[in-house]
């Protein structure tokens, strides 16, 4: 029992260690903002796909709001804006293992774990072994700006994050992290380095 609780006591400091009030993602942009236009009005669109899931449309609208309102747009008041904002976000959910260096075996231990994984960006594999699977996320989210009058896609941006916790706070980081260098493309695609919400 004293190394189980041991053992838990190690983990725990850890995953503490690992706690970060920063975010890094790998920002993609493309687009052409028009030189000397300024941000301006906008409004959310939804595709009817999202429009049938409004609850957590709401949720991600949220998200992005402070991000866009610090690349200086502003939420149009009763009417459509000068552009037309449309977010998404895709999730990708895997298992990570963590070796236990104080492995007893079950049920004092962490137990045992094994099996093939596979799946997109995660490779193929066979593995034994004594530790913890913990879930391990790989989240995106991408913004286009639209001119409501002709639809014409203005800028387009995508943030991803491999390993964070996929909570709102998440998502707003990687909105910042997508809009950071608006109206600019800078170079694509690279890393950047935003504050997690406190």
């Amino acid at each position: 029992m004293f190394i189980r609780s041991l053992a838990l006591l190690v983990l725990s400091a850890v995953l503490a260690g690992c706690a970060s009030t920063r975010l890094d993602a790998t920002v993609h942009t493309i687009g052409a903002w028009p030189e000397g236009r300024a941000p301006g009005s906008f409004s959310f669109e939804r595709l009817p796909s999202q429009e049938a899931q409004a609850h957590e449309q709401d949720r991600l609208e949220a998200a992005a709001l402070p991000a866009l309102e610090r690349a200086g747009f502003k939420p149009a008041s009763g009417e459509r804006g000068e552009v037309l904002v449309q977010v998404a976000e895709r999730m990708l959910q895997g298992q990570t293992a963590y070796p236990d260096p104080f492995f007893v075996p079950y049920p004092m231990g962490g137990g045992l774990y094994g099996g093939r994984w596979a799946g997109a960006g995660w490779g193929w594999g066979w593995g034994m072994g004594a530790g913890y699977t913990v879930p391990y996320y790989v989240i995106e989210v991408s913004v286009l700006i639209l001119d409501a009058r002709g639809k014409r896609a203005l800028y387009e941006s995508r943030a991803r994050s491999d390993g964070a916790w996929p909570d709102d706070g998440t998502r707003a980081a990687l909105f910042a992290a997508a809009l950071k260098d608006f109206p600019y493309t800078a170079l694509s695609p690279r890393r950047v380095t935003v504050d997690l919400p406190p």
